[in-house]
């Protein structure tokens, strides 16, 4: 190489960059946008509805009488408790006019929440309507592990539009 044709060859290079502006840098980063606390909590109701409840599944329930169910363990004192209202229910779900989909998650919610606040039994609302989540929701109950029982309410609850559900919050202390 020689030093002439150096000199020569960045005089060409100058003349042909001059007029051009730099770029200016618009600070973006396009990596993956940071989920909010609500996504985050949405996707794991589904993921919990979707992983514990099946549309497909026809578990044996009583026909004829109230709507009951007692999961295996679990001491038939409890469902006698339910029937005659000793459990008071500290969480209260109302699924008037949601479709099944909504339910389920709402459902899913519930089940989450009493875990989360130490409550041993819940109201759910279903109605009476088409009669649609009246038949669902107590398939989808009893395929959910923290399930341990259910009754069809009594009269104060909503009679049999409505179901008390009793949880299952693991070895801690509760209260009646």
């Amino acid at each position: 190489m020689n030093k002439d044709d150096d000199k020569e060859g960045l005089a060409m290079f100058s003349a042909l960059i001059d007029g051009i502006k730099p770029i200016t840098q618009n600070k973006r980063h396009f990596r993956t946008p940071l989920k909010t606390k609500q996504e985050i909590e949405l996707k794991e109701q589904q993921l919990h509805a979707n992983s514990y409840f099946s549309d497909t599944y026809q578990p044996l329930l009583p026909v004829q009488g109230p709507m009951r169910w007692l999961a295996e363990g679990v001491d038939s004192i409890e469902l006698k408790r339910l029937r005659r209202g000793d459990y008071q229910p500290d969480l209260l779900l109302d699924l008037h006019g949601y479709r099944q989909s909504e339910a389920k998650l709402e459902l899913a919610a519930l089940i989450q929440a009493c875990v989360k606040q130490q409550s041993l039994c819940c109201c759910i609302m279903h109605g009476y309507g088409s009669g649609i989540l009246k038949q669902q929701v107590p398939m989808w109950l009893v395929q959910h592990p923290m399930v341990k029982a259910f009754h069809q309410a009594p009269k104060e609850w909503g009679g049999d539009a409505a179901l008390l559900v009793l949880i299952d919050i693991g070895e801690q202390p509760h209260r009646r």
